[in-house]
């Protein structure tokens, strides 16, 4: 049995079972911060003569319990009238929290060579119940809450700043290095949406668990690392269903959130425009939609058989009700943004003055290529998603035939990722149509990424994807002040009709032009 008591002496939990089957779930925990403990210490009775195992030590550490007491029992004592053995208390274990280490150990005369496993330093000789009726348990948690404080104080980060911990699980179907580019890219968005990456679990398996992605085991260790570095976000390197996130968020008391939900964030921190902020909102909505759940009166589901009848309107259909009318003027302002750019295209069709849209993965430098070609001033910056607002701009090449000074029309335009969310997709409708009514496209690479390779084929399997066909592409490869010369024999020889160029050091910039030349002469020939 295991009795939960909080510092006044009040039991507040009573449970039958090991300290693992009766712990009570983080949910349910006080939550104090990094530098307390749960204010709840656990007495637990066991019918075997030995420490606490590393399981129980791991249920105390996961609700940063003040303290673990284990009375091992003998299963025979005295007998109550009417028969029953109570048994004796042979010995008594105490172990806590340890704040130098992050390691969970027992205290009073530790003895050497009792070692035995990975989770805790050191155990105990066994102690009786008199030893343990003399420790001062509020003098031992306070002293234990001053070390706490004093290291959370030194490894304190800015508090606007989430404290992250990234999960990534590997299944069957990628390769070592495309789940190392994946993690990776992950970690950039994360400290791209303004948190910081404090660790990062790894998991490989054959399938997805289908309740909680990972298995139980796995989510006791990411649990327990949370709990200990001090996380208060979880991000897992992959889409969430609704019930995945609840179950997991029960599970390990922190806020669980999806690699989607990350690129929203930084979406809406980076819109500008007002058809920026429409269309963000409109896929967060999107997004938000389905998971709007629950039970109870607060948020009960209204029907006509048991268990379904509910206090009338309920808050769960007045906030679903409420986002799909919101859902339907945001989309008929998205298609009065559509048809606004669309004019304004073909204004410029009817002038013949030939486009080039600016298209590449997030982060390939193609705000920083318009700003060396036309002098756009755009907002540049080596983070994912800097530019989320379509920019236009007029530049002059000269003509393929006449080699006469002519005018185009270059868009920059948002940058595409791997596995770009649907809703994403479907709310930049009207920025992506910049791409597919584009006479020709520019197809910028960062060359010095590792995975320019897999950037490549994402941004091809994207534009595949659109409505309408692109028209023809030029691939310019970026960054080549960056890159070795290995790396660029391998591009030359993959890619041998791709310009490269240095956007931020201008290099190779008039061969883009004669290049961009021939290509508008090709895209225009070819209507």
């Amino acid at each position: 049995m295991c009795a939960y008591l909080n510092r006044r002496g009040q039991v507040i939990r009573v449970g039958v079972g090991t300290p693992r089957q009766t712990q009570i779930p983080p949910l349910e925990l006080p939550r104090y911060g990094a530098e307390r403990l749960s204010g709840i210490r656990c007495i637990a009775t066991h019918l075997k003569s030995e420490p606490p195992n590393e399981v129980a030590l791991t249920a105390m550490a996961m609700q940063r319990l003040d303290a673990l007491v284990l009375l091992n029992i003998t299963g025979t004592g005295f007998t109550r009238r009417g028969g029953g053995a109570t048994g004796y208390v042979k010995e008594a274990y105490l172990a806590h929290l340890v704040s130098d280490t992050k390691q969970l150990v027992t205290v009073q005369n530790s003895a050497p060579g009792t070692q035995n496993s990975a989770i805790y330093s050191s155990i105990s000789p066994p102690m009786s119940l008199d030893m343990l009726a003399e420790q001062d348990f509020i003098d031992l948690v306070e002293g234990l809450e001053e070390e706490f404080r004093r290291e959370f104080v030194a490894q304190e980060v800015d508090a606007d700043h989430d404290r992250v911990l990234i999960v990534g699980v590997m299944t069957d179907e990628l390769t070592p290095q495309q789940f190392h580019d994946t993690i990776a890219e992950l970690g950039r968005l994360v400290d791209t949406a303004g948190g910081d990456v404090i660790q990062t679990l790894q998991q490989k398996r054959s399938r997805i668990h289908p309740q909680t992605v990972i298995g139980e085991g796995k989510v006791q260790e990411v649990a327990l690392t949370a709990q200990t570095l001090g996380c208060n976000l979880v991000v897992f390197d992959r889409d969430l269903s609704p019930a995945q996130v609840r179950n997991l968020e029960a599970q390990i008391g922190v806020r669980v959130v999806d690699r989607t939900e990350v690129i929203l964030d930084i979406f809406a921190q980076r819109a500008q425009s007002r058809a920026g902020k429409l269309q963000v909102e409109l896929a967060q909505l999107e997004y938000m939609l389905p998971r709007l759940t629950g039970r109870g009166r607060a948020m009960s589901r209204l029907g006509g058989g048991i268990g379904t009848r509910g206090p009338g309107e309920t808050k769960l259909e007045t906030e679903r009700r409420s986002i799909q009318r919101r859902i339907s003027r945001l989309q008929q302002e998205v298609n009065q943004l559509q048809a606004h750019r669309s004019r304004l295209r073909q204004r410029r069709q009817h002038r013949e003055v030939p486009s080039v849209a600016l298209v590449g993965y997030t982060n390939a430098g193609k705000s920083t290529l318009l700003n060396a070609l036309t002098n756009a001033e755009v907002y540049t910056a080596d983070q994912l998603f800097a530019t989320l607002d379509p920019t236009t701009r007029r530049l002059v090449i000269p003509h393929a035939d006449t080699n006469e000074p002519q005018e185009i029309l270059v868009t920059d335009t948002v940058g595409f990722i791997h596995e770009l969310p649907a809703s994403l997709m479907d709310a930049f409708r009207a920025t992506l149509e910049e791409v597919t009514e584009a006479d020709a496209l520019l197809h910028l690479v960062d060359l010095s990424h590792p995975a320019w390779l897999s950037h490549i084929r994402s941004v091809r399997e994207i534009l595949a994807a659109m409505p309408v066909t692109p028209g023809p592409a030029l691939v310019a490869f970026n960054k080549i002040d960056q890159v070795d010369s290995e790396t660029l024999a391998i591009a030359q020889e993959e890619f041998p009709l791709a310009v490269f160029i240095s956007a931020s050091e201008r290099l190779g910039l008039e061969t883009l032009r004669q290049r961009l030349s021939q290509l508008i002469a090709y895209a225009v020939d070819s209507r």
